[in-house]
Parts: structure tokens; C-alpha cells; sequence
């Protein structure tokens, strides 16, 4: 996981401005950024409250700018967060932004898997990782789980046109080779890992808000914008 080709270089270009650009894309939905890190990381929470699970280490895998840390301290009650990413650039707005005693970030060439995390998150890398590179990604994070681990792997759900349409308008996704839920669970049974469940969530935009209640009875089916898998390290 040293070599910045398995997500790209251009987002050191985008650390300064990674808000205005997801911005483009977003802006059609009627929420900005915070709507949906803090909504991912609530669900997440949600589930692992059902598990009974409460990890002490997490690890954010492709943290960016660590925009998910303040939530994930908030919902999952974590003593310790350690965010990577592969940008140079965004490690240092990250570190600057949100860094402190409990949340260290870094690149992941100065971080050698511990196999101590009990919880990876990972948001939207997947997408950005060369086909030829997923593997080794999926085998870097199984490394840094500890036995028993878990890995939510969030990604955008392709078979959704809004989905599409708001990548097509983000200029940092215009390489991105979108993971179909069934290819996402391939990839992390290959990996060794077991398949807890996949939820889909973020279905309606802002300007139907009032249905948004009933987005967790429908999060079986295939229809939200973006999708969880959640797995274990056996």
C-alpha cells in the first residue's frame, strides 16, 4: 500500500478544495458532505449496537481530509482513531483539522498493519483503487484487523442513476471504475473475510425528506445511493 498509483496522485491536488469539488456532485442531492459522513457512521454505530459490538481502535481507510473522525469519536464511542490515506496533502489537513492525542493520521507507507484495530471504516476508496490493486488493498486491511475485526466497506452503489449522475459531476471521479454490491462481496470473501449483512441507504434527496424515515425498512433492496458491506475477520 505504498504506491500512491493504487488511488492516484491528483488527490494532493484536491486537498485545498476537496469540499468545493465534492461540492459539485452533492449539490444535486440538496445535502452537503456532512449529511452523509454523519449518516454513514450513524448506521454503522446502529449495527454494531445490535452486535453487541464496541471496538476501542478504529482505523479510517482513505480518510482524505478526516472529515469522518469528529463522527465516528460521536457514534461508535471509540477510544482511538488512526485515519490513512495515500495524499500527502490531505494527511496534513486531516492532522491539522481534527489531529490530537486519540486520532492520528498519516500516510499508509509510515503505518505497518498491527493486526490490533477492531474496526476499518472505509468510505468511497474502492472506486479509485485500479482493478489490479483491490486485492492487495482488501489483504492490507484484513493485516490490520485484529481477530474477530470488523470492516465496513462503503462504496457507491452504481446500479442507482442519481449515484451515477453525482460521480459524473465530482471532477476527482472522473477515473473512478464503480463496484457493483455483488463484485464488492467477492472481493472480501477472496480476502478471507465473512459477510455480515449489506445495507443500502440515502435514497431520498433533501427535497423528499419526509419519506427519509423509511429508508431503514428499505435498506435491504438495492435502491440507496451509496451501500455498506459489513464483514469480519474470522
Amino acid at each position: 500500500m505504498t504506491d500512491k498509483t493504487l488511488f492516484g496522485e491528483e488527490f494532493d491536488q484536491y486537498a485545498a478544495e476537496y469540499d468545493a469539488a465534492l461540492h459539485q456532485g452533492l449539490a444535486a442531492t440538496g445535502e452537503d458532505k456532512a449529511y452523509f459522513a454523519e449518516g454513514r457512521v450513524a448506521w454503522l454505530a446502529g449495527r454494531l449496537r445490535q452486535m453487541g459490538e464496541r471496538p476501542a481502535l478504529a482505523v479510517d481507510f482513505g480518510c482524505g481530509t478526516g472529515s469522518a473522525a469528529p463522527y465516528m469519536f460521536a457514534h461508535l464511542g471509540i477510544e482511538s482513531l488512526i485515519g490513512l490515506d495515500v495524499s500527502s496533502a490531505s494527511v496534513a489537513a486531516a492532522s491539522a483539522q481534527h489531529g490530537s492525542q486519540r486520532a492520528r493520521f498519516m500516510q499508509f507507507q509510515d503505518y505497518e498493519p498491527a493486526g490490533d484495530a477492531g474496526l476499518v471504516f472505509c468510505n468511497g476508496v474502492f472506486h479509485h483503487i485500479p482493478l489490479d490493486g483491490r486485492a492487495a488493498a482488501i489483504d492490507y486491511v484484513y493485516r490490520t484487523l485484529q481477530p474477530e475485526g470488523l470492516f465496513a466497506l462503503w462504496e457507491n452503489n452504481p446500479w442507482n442513476p442519481g449515484t451515477r449522475y453525482v460521480m459524473s459531476r465530482i471532477p476527482f471521479d472522473k477515473h473512478a471504475i464503480p463496484l457493483p454490491p455483488p463484485e464488492t462481496r467477492r472481493l472480501l470473501r477472496a480476502g478471507g473475510f465473512e459477510i455480515l449483512g449489506t445495507d443500502f441507504m440515502f435514497i431520498f434527496p433533501k427535497a423528499l425528506s419526509w419519506f427519509r424515515g423509511l429508508e431503514p425498512k428499505l435498506s435491504r433492496y438495492p435502491l440507496g445511493g451509496q451501500y455498506q458491506v459489513l464483514c469480519r475477520k474470522p
